[in-house]
């Protein structure tokens, strides 16, 4: 899928800088909020059954989330580190939606209103940690908060118009590893839509402009599901991760050794 460019920022004739002569940072550098959830239904089979579990019945009925470090955003071109003791750096390749017009307990049938645009989230995952921690039960906690790279910038709701169609947003999404393609999806395949993650997040509570929403990991989206022997092993030091997504473009992260 070749990256392209949204139409506003195709057509701008103002003054321009080259890559080089910039920094890219999250389009949301700290939302006041930033809820990432489990929407995909391929992804939590294959990640649960790599733990010998089933998925809930509770999952088909609550669309969960975790409320993920809103400091900790980074965006094009970061450099990202594993964080202390951990041998298991995993990418996640995941749909951000950016809050625009605040709202309580806003209905499906108006949620897409209350959204700005839409951007990348690659959802870093210290999987040796995470597992530890939730074998508690409770977490993700320092399994995540090292690092979330957004970007590599923010497009409009408006741009994807005919993408839409009733609850359903249709995206083609894809993650390279050193130029490797190791997973594909849509955003289509969601099993709660955004409206109904937006409706959930709402509920009793209020969603302020520039909260940021993540869909979680679409299918095949990350090392845990596609198994490290499949994949070259986990992310290290050099690796150049890449995650695409038709009309937002591609969000390339860098991944370097920690500072002696």
């Amino acid at each position: 899928m070749a990256p392209q460019l949204p139409k506003k920022l195709a057509a701008w004739s103002g003054p321009t800088l080259r890559p080089d002569e910039c920094i890219l940072l999250s389009p949301i550098v700290r939302p006041p909020a930033f809820r990432d959830f489990y929407a995909f239904e391929a992804h939590v089979k294959t990640a649960r059954a790599k733990r010998g579990l089933e998925v809930p019945a509770a999952w088909y009925d609550v669309p969960v989330f975790y409320f993920s470090n809103h400091n900790a955003l980074v965006g094009q071109d970061a450099a990202v580190c594993a964080p202390a003791g951990c041998q298991e750096l995993d990418y996640e390749l995941e749909l951000g939606i950016v809050i625009g017009r605040g709202g309580r307990d806003i209905p499906p049938g108006r949620a897409w209103e209350h959204v700005a645009g839409f951007t990348i989230v690659n959802d870093f995952s210290a999987r040796d940690l995470q597992r530890v921690e939730m074998s508690v039960g409770l977490g993700p906690a320092k399994g995540k908060d090292f690092a979330t790279a957004a970007g590599p910038w923010l497009v409009t709701r408006d741009e994807f118009a005919d993408r839409i169609a009733g609850e359903r947003l249709t995206l083609g999404m894809s993650a390279r590893v050193n130029g490797r393609e190791l997973s594909r999806g849509n955003v289509c395949t969601l099993h709660h839509s955004i409206p109904q993650l937006i409706a959930h997040a709402s509920r009793d509570t209020d969603l302020y402009p520039g909260d940021l929403l993540a869909t979680g990991t679409v299918g095949t989206g990350c090392i845990l599901e596609l198994g490290p022997e499949n994949t070259g092993g986990w992310l290290k030091p050099g690796d150049i991760v890449e995650l695409e997504i038709e009309r937002l473009g591609v969000l390339r992260t860098r991944i370097t050794a920690r500072p002696a």
